[in-house]
């Protein structure tokens, strides 16, 4: 029975999830995130646009709260907006922009629209980014493309701080799958070397200070070398 429980729970929540990205639009929130408390249930919304997320007064924000307590069945839901500074750091801000800008202009414009979201990530500041798109591009056989720039990790444990998300196109030809990567300038990487002047200086002052080997001498045969 706890195992139901849990399952209902977890599956409630995720529904609870995905009614909010959809009714606020595709590509406007990046995470939800949903805390209990016994005053109520707290729900923090991650977004680039808090203005078009809150609406004109609030209106938005007053609808979603009366669906969640009848539709959802949550007592005293709050909602706060959590404002994201930098979207071009948002996994997945960036590949529902890419989503979005393939089922408007199609899939023979994959190149540009990947090119273009990667120049944005990498101008942004970003250490590296990778874009995956797998589908019908533009041929009549699904087949998957990278693109990738800058450094980015893929393994262990400082492969935890990239971003990672995904999203779909729905587009005439078919569907198509995005996967983004995006390792931020501010993520917290334990095997990073920042190099300045004063790791140069102390590194040329250690060789200056080092002794020159002296030079052994061989005879070999006779031969002095």
């Amino acid at each position: 029975m706890e195992e139901k429980k849990t399952v209902k729970f977890k599956k409630d929540e995720f529904a609870i999830k995905e009614y909010i990205k959809k009714s606020l639009g595709k590509g406007k929130v990046s995470k939800v995130m949903i805390n209990y408390a016994p005053i109520g249930e707290k729900i923090i919304v991650s977004t680039h646009k808090p203005g078009l997320v809150i609406g004109r007064k609030g209106e938005r924000i007053e609808e979603l709260t009366r669906v969640l307590k009848t539709r959802f069945k949550l007592e005293n839901p709050h909602i706060e907006i959590d404002e994201i500074k930098k979207p071009e750091f948002d996994a997945q801000l960036m590949a529902d922009e890419l989503a979005l800008g393939l089922e408007r202009l199609g899939p023979i414009k994959f190149k540009v629209l990947a090119y273009r979201a990667l120049q944005r990530i990498m101008g942004a500041g970003a250490l590296g980014v990778e874009i995956r798109l797998n589908g019908k591009l533009p041929g009549s056989r699904a087949k998957p493309w990278r693109f990738a720039q800058g450094y980015l990790k893929k393994t262990g444990h400082s492969a935890k701080v990239v971003d990672r998300a995904q999203a779909r196109a729905e587009t005439k030809p078919g569907t198509v799958g995005v996967k983004v990567s995006i390792l931020s300038p501010e993520a917290k990487l334990l095997d990073r070397i920042n190099v300045n002047e004063e790791l140069i200086s102390k590194i040329k002052s250690n060789e200056i200070e080092e002794k020159p080997k002296k030079k052994i001498k061989k005879k070999i045969k006779g031969v002095e070398k």
